[in-house]
């Protein structure tokens, strides 16, 4: 029998944070045996400092309700309470960068689903279907840190769940344009229509520094690991236009390809059929069966209907057919408070755990 890690959750009164929370509430990796926040939080019990503010479909686990909040800056004394934390604040990124290397230093390692540490160059920020290669950077991470055990991993961006999983498995193919415009949930904004109703029947044509994520990001989870490092790749060309949509959860992609050795569209569909990693070969507790999954329908997919296959941890595919100026295009989509942040976060822990990163 596995033994269970103690599980901090770093900014456990947000919506993030409640989505680890309940993703961990029974987990046979994972015990929680803290939950951490900021000053204003600290010292109530957590079904009071998220009185008002709960914002999952998915209950509050009632065995966390009376667990005291702690201050997530007092690193020295929650570091004896805690094998492994889940980061998730709102916070600059200065500030977040601290934090994390704080508690890395402490010899806990952070799985973090912030942006901060994406462009640190031996933080591996991983999907990990795709590049779980890029985990033995963390050995020249540890090595800069001087630690041991602890380490940052980091989740990439939620948008690019929507697209990426399906351009991987096409690499062999050579991608040279890539064109995308993301239909991104408020939830990505941790937001709810309660807290944000003129969204409602609305489209914001802007989400800050989500354009720059989504063309750069997907260039770094293709790159290599070269002298303790992370060296992206630099083709292909992407470019994207990033909205913000009146959608609870759930992100979609609208995505234009060409390719230097252009397959057929029988070629593309069984790539995506055929495409695994890790966590499906492994049986990982999070890992959907079928990581991409395509729907003949000419409506599909729908963020209603699609969004949570495999427990919201699998992405869809559709409306994949020839282009007039590209070579294809097709619709994606992912359930970005599931697989683009804390399911992917949870995932990347399991990852971890299988693969000894995390013994003690």
């Amino acid at each position: 029998m596995e033994t269970k890690l103690r599980a901090g959750i770093i900014g456990a009164t947000g919506m993030v944070g409640q989505r680890f929370l309940t993703l961990l509430a029974d987990h046979p990796y994972f015990q929680v045996t803290a939950l951490m926040a900021s000053g204003r939080s600290a010292g109530k019990p957590y079904r009071q400092a998220v009185e008002g503010r709960w914002k999952l479909d998915t209950p509050m686990p009632e065995a966390y309700g009376d667990l005291i909040v702690l201050d997530a800056q007092d690193v020295e004394n929650n570091k004896g309470l805690v094998d492994v934390v889940f980061c998730a604040v709102n916070m600059n990124k200065a500030d977040i960068v601290a934090l994390e290397e704080a508690y890395a230093k402490a010899e806990i390692p952070v799985i973090s689903n912030n942006s901060a540490n994406r462009k640190t160059p031996d933080v591996p920020m991983v999907i990990p279907e795709i590049n779980a290669d890029h985990l033995a950077v963390i050995a020249a991470q540890r090595k800069r840190l001087g630690t041991r055990r602890g380490f940052i991993a980091v989740k990439p961006n939620c948008s690019i769940q929507a697209y990426v999983p399906m351009l991987t498995p096409l690499l062999p193919y050579e991608p040279t344009q890539v064109v995308v415009t993301t239909y991104q949930a408020i939830s990505g904004a941790g937001k709810t229509f309660r807290e944000w109703g003129e969204m409602l029947g609305n489209i914001i044509p802007y989400i800050a520094g989500e354009e720059e994520k989504s063309e750069q990001e997907p260039l770094r989870i293709w790159g290599s690991v070269e002298n303790g490092h992370i060296v992206p790749v630099t083709s292909p060309v992407i470019t994207t236009q990033c909205l913000r949509v009146p959608v609870t959860d759930g992100h979609m992609a609208a995505v234009f390809v060409k390719f230097a050795q252009k397959p057929t569209k029988e070629q593309i569909l069984t790539a995506w059929r055929e495409f695994q990693g890790p966590p499906q070969k492994l049986g990982l507790p999070s890992a959907p069966k079928q990581f991409v999954t395509y729907l003949e329908e000419p409506d599909r997919p729908q963020v209603l209907l699609d969004r949570d296959i495999y427990g919201g941890m699998g992405v869809t595919a559709g409306r994949l057919r020839e282009d007039t100026l590209y070579d294809y295009k097709f619709i994606g989509l992912a359930h970005n408070t599931l697989r683009g942040a804390a399911g992917g976060g949870v995932l990347i822990a399991e990852l971890l755990y299988r693969m000894g990163y995390l013994d003690l």
